[in-house]
């Protein structure tokens, strides 16, 4: 099949949606199928720049934004979806396609909307909350903890406040915008094919909070995940050659509020874990944590970002991850990559982590930062528990995330949407 991806994220430089992203188009490409690819650069100038990146052709689609507050949202949204659903429609036009399958919430809307016109069928893939939530997240209070109940104009208000920070009245103008953003979202997406929603509370999120999409297929898809090229970057040894002396629990992932990072320091000092506690990445809470670790006494020790092979590496070296995250994560990637290396998890339940952990069979599940340092200490003091927890996950993530299963699942459903 041809298949037209657009995407907001692609290789090199992105994060865990771009991967994803690629994982399905190598996937796709093994199976011998032809792919075009069309990322959308906001704030670039007009025009299209062609670059590649292992052998795929990527058509950068450059969209002028204004650095302005709220102006820059507008352009970023509704001026970039008019001009992109124009160039894609004259793709669709110029070159035949059996399929198009959109990405992310800069690509979605305008991807169905060039497709339906052409007559092509469409899949769109849904990794976080953006059709019902306009910031993507469901956070809702100042401390960025709670989940917003639903997007109403007076929870939009209490919303505003901490991102908007004191100039906050100012933007309260923009609710009736937000709304109806939000509203043409929902109903650009219900017009798609088919919906894959990479876990099982994406799809109950978007089934009860947007009723535009009810009858809309939604089938439950996770991103995936290429286990032999983790294993085979973890080979190599981290490039910091002291964490192989040592055992020791790692933390990865951005230090902020919702990731949980602010209970790091007290769960591992209930959990009174003697191991060094490595932290793989950065953020707004990384000040405020190292003064904590010094207070504490405990180990902590602060790598920064590293490199996509780096933070595989010491995190294949971990004889535990401590995933303290409050937010409600989609599908984090962290923990299935830390699975197939078989690496022991002690997690907060939270958004699509059921999807990755069963509680008791391939990781630890608590509800409160209590209960994670009484896992952390478990696990600490257990080794058997470590290895059974660790293999039992490598197995779930080779039945359930690998690549080649995550792709003839998407191929059966392209068959499907093409044929109806």
């Amino acid at each position: 099949m041809r298949v037209l991806i657009p995407t907001d994220a692609f290789p090199p430089n992105c994060g865990g949606s771009g991967w994803s992203t690629y994982e399905l188009a190598r996937g796709l490409r093994a199976r011998g199928h032809e792919l075009t690819i069309v990322q959308p650069r906001p704030g670039e100038t007009s025009g299209i720049r062609e670059a590649q990146y292992d052998g795929f052709l990527i058509r950068r689609f450059g969209a002028p934004a204004p650095n302005i507050p709220y102006l820059r949202n507008y352009y970023k949204s509704e001026k970039l979806t008019h001009s992109l659903t124009e160039y894609l429609g004259t793709l669709l036009r110029a070159e035949r396609f059996d399929i198009v399958h959109a990405q992310h919430v800069l690509t979605t809307v305008a991807a169905i909307e060039a497709a339906t016109h052409a007559g092509v069928p469409v899949v769109a893939t849904v990794r976080d909350y953006w059709p019902v939530c306009y910031w993507s997240d469901l956070l809702h209070t100042r401390d960025g903890l709670a989940l917003c109940p639903e997007c109403t104009a007076a929870n939009m208000r209490i919303c505003i406040q901490p991102r908007a920070g004191v100039l906050w009245p100012a933007a309260l103008p923009m609710i009736p915008y937000m709304r109806a953003n939000l509203a043409a979202k929902q109903t650009g997406l219900a017009r798609a094919d088919a919906i894959i929603a990479v876990s099982h509370r994406i799809a109950a999120d978007l089934r009860e909070r947007a009723p535009q999409l009810a009858s809309t297929r939604m089938d439950v898809i996770p991103n995936a995940i290429n286990l032999a090229a983790i294993r085979e970057v973890a080979r190599v040894p981290s490039r910091d050659k002291h964490l192989a002396e040592q055992l020791y629990a790692v933390y990865v992932g951005k230090l902020a509020p919702n990731k949980g990072t602010q209970y790091l320091i007290d769960v591992v000092s209930r959990a009174d874990l003697d191991w060094p506690l490595i932290v793989v990445g950065d953020g707004p809470d990384r000040r405020a944590l190292e003064a904590a670790a010094r207070q504490s006494g405990r180990r902590l020790e602060f790598m920064g970002w590293q490199d996509r092979d780096e933070a595989t590496r010491v995190l294949a070296g971990a004889s535990l991850l401590i995933f303290p995250s409050r937010g409600p994560e989609s599908l984090s990637r962290v923990l299935i990559e830390a699975s197939a290396l078989g690496v022991p998890i002690a997690a907060m339940d939270t958004g699509g982590t059921r999807d990755v952990i069963e509680g008791g069979v391939t990781g630890l599940l608590s509800n409160t930062p209590d209960g994670l340092a009484e896992d952390v200490r478990r696990l600490r003091r257990d080794e058997s528990l470590r290895r059974s927890l660790g293999a039992a996950a490598r197995r779930k993530v080779e039945r359930e995330f690998d690549t080649s299963v995550v792709v003839n699942r998407i191929e059966d459903l392209y068959k499907d949407v093409a044929r109806r």
